[in-house]
C-alpha cells in the first residue's frame, strides 16, 4: 500500500498512515536475547572510531596523554571542522591507532573510575539553528545519516523530512520497546527538537505501543513483520521516496535516546542496552554498555568454547566483523556470536534429507519444520558463480526498484543506469536479504557500496 500520492512537485497528500508490507524473509537463527538485563559492562578502555561514520575524514584534536571528559572533542572532520566526534567517557587518551597508510582507525581512552562530563546546558533549543548547534557541539551530529548515499548529514542544508524507524526486523535484533522503555520521555524531547529542523516521520511496528503516541511527528504503522520491514530505507521508499536532488535524514533510536538525554541533563550519555545474541552465545541477554566497548568485555557470554568464533557488531546480515580484539561501533546495540564455518561438504546440494540446514528454496526437507531455529554459522555453502537472472531478489525486497538491473549497473559503473534503477533510494543494508538468498553467492552489499562511492565521486 502506497502511503502518499504526489500531485505536484511541492504538494503531497497523505493517503494512509498504515504501510502494508508482505515481501521479506525471517531468518530462523537461534540465540535470541532473553528480555532481561544482566548488569553493566564497565570497560577499562573505550574506543572512538571515525570509521563508523561514512564521509567523515578525521583530524586529530588530542594526543596521547591528554585528559578528556565525556563530551570533549577528540576528532574533527577535515572538510567541515564544525562536525566533531567526542569522547563517550572521561579519562586519558592512551593510544591513537592507525592502519595502512597511517589511516586513523581509533582513539583509545583509558576510562576514569568515576566519569565526568562536559555540561552543554539542558533544555530544548528555541529554533532549528540552536538544535543544530547543540548536536554539533556535543558530537552527536555524525549520528544523523543523510540519504542518498548514507553519509553524515550536511548541517548547512535542510532535508525534506527526517525519518526514524523505531523497530528492527533484522535477525536477532534488539527489542526496542524493551531497550528504550525508560527513555521514552527523552526520545519525545529529541523528536520535538528535530521537528524544528524539518518534518519528522516516525515508523512503528504494528501492535507496538511505546512509540505510537510520539508527538510533533507523523506516525506511520508498518504492517509486516518480515525483514526488512524495519529498515528505514524501505519505509522511506513507501512514504516519501527520494528523487534526484532531494535529501532525507535518518536518526536511529540509539542516537535519538542519546540526544534526548542530552536535552534533559545537559550531559552526553551514550550508554545503551546491548543485546548479546547468536548461536554461539551463552545465555543470550542484554547488558548495559557504551559504544567503543572492547569485545573482550563480553567474555562471559562466550568463554566456554574452544571453537573459532566470529564477533559481529550488529546483525548477521549487515554487521561488521569486529574480531575478538575489536570494539563495538557507535550505532551498535547488538553483538552477535557465530561459529566460523570452514568445513566443506561434498555434494551437499544432493542431500535433501537434512533437517539442520535452512533453505529459502526448500531444497532440504527442513521446510517441514517451520518453527525450527537453526544454529547457523558463517559457512556460505558454496562460492561465487555465474550471475543468475531470476526473481529471487524481488521475493524478499519490498521496494519499487529493479534490484538485478541496479546491481548490474553498479558492476558496470553506469551512472545513468544506476540513477534509473534506484541508487538514490538504497543503502547496502536494504539489499542484505538479496545477498542472503542469492544463488550466485555475490557480495551484493559490497557491489552497492562501490556503486554509491562512485556516485559520490562523480556527482560531487
Amino acid at each position: 500500500m502506497w502511503a502518499i500520492t504526489e500531485i505536484s512537485s511541492n504538494t503531497i497528500i497523505i493517503m494512509s498512515n498504515i504501510i502494508d508490507l508482505k515481501k521479506g524473509l525471517d531468518i530462523p537463527i537461534s540465540g535470541e536475547a532473553a528480555l532481561e538485563a544482566k548488569g553493566t559492562v564497565v570497560p577499562d578502555i573505550v574506543a572512538v572510531k571515525p570509521t563508523d561514520f561514512k564521509g567523515f575524514t578525521p583530524r586529530l584534536l588530542v594526543k596521547e596523554g591528554d585528559r578528556v571528559l565525556a563530551g570533549s572533542p577528540v576528532l574533527a572532520d577535515k572538510r567541515n571542522p564544525d562536525i566533531i566526534l567526542t569522547s563517550p567517557v572521561s579519562g586519558t587518551v592512551q593510544e591513537v591507532v592507525r592502519g595502512d597508510k597511517r589511516k586513523l582507525l581509533a582513539i583509545l581512552v583509558k576510562t576514569d573510575t568515576v566519569s565526568e562530563a562536559v555540561d552543554f546546558g539542558s533544555g530544548i533549543p528555541s529554533d532549528a539553528e540552536g538544535v543544530k548547534a547543540l548536536l554539533l557541539r556535543s558530537g552527536l551530529w555524525p549520528s544523523i545519516v543523510q540519504r542518498p548515499y548514507g553519509t553524515i548529514a550536511d548541517p548547512a542544508s535542510t532535508p525534506k523530512s527526517i525519518f526514524i524507524s523505531t523497530f528492527s526486523t533484522a535477525p536477532l535484533s534488539a527489542d526496542t520497546e524493551f531497550v528504550f522503555k525508560d527513555d521514552i520521555e527523552a526520545i519525545q524531547d529529541a523528536v520535538t527538537s528535530l521537528a524544528k529542523i524539518a518534518k519528522v516521520v516516525v515508523c512503528v511496528k504494528e501492535g507496538g505501543k511505546l512509540f505510537a503516541k510520539l508527538e510533533n511527528a507523523k506516525v506511520f504503522t508498518i504492517r509486516g513483520k518480515k525483514h526488512p520491514a524495519g529498515n528505514v530505507g524501505v519505509q522511506i521508499s513507501h512514504i516519501d521516496p527520494i528523487k534526484k536532488g532531494e535529501t532525507v535524514w535518518t536518526v536511529s533510536p540509539v542516537a535519538l535516546a542519546a540526544f534526548g538525554r542530552l536535552l534533559r541533563t545537559g550531559k552526553l550519555s551514550l550508554a545503551r542496552k546491548v543485546a548479546v545474541t547468536g548461536p554461539a552465545a551463552i545465555a543470550p541477554a542484554y547488558v548495559e554498555a557504551l559504544p567503543g566497548t572492547p569485545v573482550k568485555a563480553f567474555k562471559a557470554f562466550y568463554d566456554n568454547t574452544t571453537e573459532e568464533l566470529r564477533f559481529v557488531g550488529g546483525d548477521v546480515l549487515t554487521g561488521e566483523n569486529l574480531g575478538e580484539e575489536g570494539f563495538l561501533g557507535f550505532f551498535d546495540n547488538q553483538l552477535t556470536l557465530l561459529r566460523e564455518g570452514r568445513e566443506r561438504e561434498l555434494l551437499g546440494w544432493a542431500k535433501p534429507f537434512r533437517f539442520n540446514q535452512f533453505s529459502t528454496s526448500k531444497a532440504y526437507f527442513s521446510w517441514l519444520l517451520p518453527k525450527k531455529k537453526y544454529k547457523m554459522d558463517t559457512n556460505t555453502h558454496g562460492g561465487v558463480r555465474a550471475f543468475v537472472c531470476s526473481d529471487v531478489y524481488g521475493k524478499v525486497l519490498p521496494m519499487d526498484i529493479f534490484p538485478v538491473y541496479l546491481i548490474k549497473a553498479c558492476l558496470a559503473g553506469d551512472i545513468d543506469k544506476m540513477e534509473q534503477f534506484g541508487i538514490y533510494e538504497v543503502l547496502p543494508e536494504d539489499l542484505a536479504l538479496c545477498e542472503f538468498v542469492d544463488p550466485s553467492k555475490n557480495d551484493i552489499q559490497a557491489i552497492i557500496s562501490d556503486g554509491i562511492d562512485l556516485m559520490i565521486k562523480e556527482m560531487a
